[in-house]
């Protein structure tokens, strides 16, 4: 599916790359007559006899017929026309088949998305090189999503992130959570969206192409209050960036806190570990955690830490100086006020391949995929260790519900909660 305008903008990106001007285009297979694109200009109407002066000798002489530019169609196979493309990816238990949304954007970067727990299920970028390789880890079927995937790829909720012993206190009402990560409460629950099906609908224009995913939470699900019906977009852009707008709104004040879960190796997903890669961080201060990863409360300085990324450094670098050799904490982004700010980039040396990160929200979780062992079944049989994915989950801060000091994750009825992150693709 094209839209038209996508096909305009893309053929004339197509023609500006290869250096076409306004005297006509011809294919190099002119010989053939069925495939000649423009003909050439007809020469100058004949003079009238007398009227010819030596200068107008002259310039008769100049005057020659324009030639077309050829162009080698083989060239424009490096780009290719903005789409959405629909399939079968798998079929549950239950008989309900699973779809995928594949979107390829002009410069043949692909993005497939399942509508179950609207997740990611791969990304294919170019490197330094132009090869191609899928950047994201994931799994084969649906039901290695559903059971045994650590949220990869997923659009994780109603709350993203740790609450204290799955419990809160809200308008006077405790509620009670899963504690799915003992004694904590992770990610939404036992079923959170990541292991939903989503409704979902092609969003495409101007050359951008996207999928709109949604979900209808019932009050009560999982612990949380209200009726909250979410919304997540995933954009393919022009400019080589994948973009997820989330929505939401509810009948009944409740915290909500989404975020993207995929684990990125930028080498390609089956690549090994991701220490070489180069990580920066817009972070001054992180918050600093218990022993089960509840945040104290407190905001504490990343100044001669392990966890100082606000200049290039490799993830490796300092890994000995931790526990366990891993990274899970979540950052304070500088100066994050709402709109959208870059927030993190990640390189990797080998391949060239760039990621930033741009968000509307407050706080970046960095985890180094410390729950892969590599015992998992991943795509194509490949088996992830440790440390072969990193994530970087824009979101309120961790157990923000139980901390009316960090920014507010409450939403309440007639409000709209709104979060914007952007992955912007390069090479270096």
């Amino acid at each position: 599916m094209k839209t038209q305008l996508g096909l305009i903008v893309a053929l004339g990106l197509a023609l500006a790359v290869l250096g076409c001007s306004q005297t006509g285009v011809e294919s190099v297979a002119a010989d053939d007559p069925a495939v000649t694109s423009a003909q050439t200009p007809a020469p100058p109407p004949a003079e009238t006899p007398g009227a010819t002066s030596a200068l107008g000798e002259r310039l008769k002489d100049k005057l020659k017929p324009i030639q077309p530019i050829k162009i080698d169609l083989e060239k424009i196979e490096t780009l290719r026309m903005p789409s959405v493309e629909k399939g079968v990816f798998d079929t549950l238990a239950s008989g309900k088949k699973v779809h995928y949304y594949l979107l390829t954007n002009l410069v043949g970067t692909k993005a497939k998305i399942i509508d179950f727990g609207a997740t990611l299920v791969s990304l294919e970028v170019a490197d330094k090189n132009g090869a191609m390789a899928d950047v994201v880890l994931g799994c084969d079927t649906v039901e290695a999503y559903r059971t045994k995937a650590p949220y990869f790829g997923s659009i994780v909720g109603r709350y993203a992130n740790r609450i204290a012993l799955g419990k809160f206190t809200l308008d006077g009402a405790e509620y009670t959570l899963a504690t799915n990560n003992a004694p904590n409460h992770l990610h939404g629950g036992m079923v959170g969206f990541d292991k939903n099906m989503w409704e979902a609908e092609e969003v495409s224009s101007a050359g951008d192409v996207g999928v709109k995913f949604t979900y209808r939470a019932k009050d009560g699900e999982e612990g949380y209050p209200g009726n909250m019906t979410v919304t997540a977009t995933y954009t393919l852009t022009m400019a080589n960036e994948l973009r997820i707008d989330y929505a939401a709104e509810t009948d009944k004040a409740t915290p909500v806190n989404l975020t993207h879960h995929s684990y990125w190796n930028l080498g390609g997903h089956t690549s090994g570990d991701i220490l070489g890669h180069e990580l920066t961080v817009a972070a001054g201060q992180y918050t600093p955690v218990d022993e089960t990863f509840i945040p104290t409360g407190e905001l504490a300085s990343v100044e001669g830490t392990p966890f100082d990324f606000r200049t290039a450094t490799a993830i490796g670098a300092r890994v000995d100086q931790l526990p366990n050799r891993l990274y899970d904490l979540n950052y304070v982004i500088d100066n994050a006020d709402g709109t959208l700010r870059f927030a993190a980039k990640a390189k990797d040396p080998k391949s060239g391949r760039v990621m930033e990160i741009f968000t509307t929200e407050p706080g970046i979780q960095f985890y180094t995929g410390n729950g892969l062992d590599g015992s998992f079944d991943g795509k194509g049989g490949a088996r992830y260790a440790t440390q072969n994915g990193f994530c970087l989950e824009t979101q309120k801060f961790p157990d923000s519900p139980n901390k009316p000091q960090f920014p507010s994750s409450i939403l309440r009825p007639g409000e709209k909660y709104t979060h914007t992150i952007v992955h912007k693709f390069s090479v270096e």
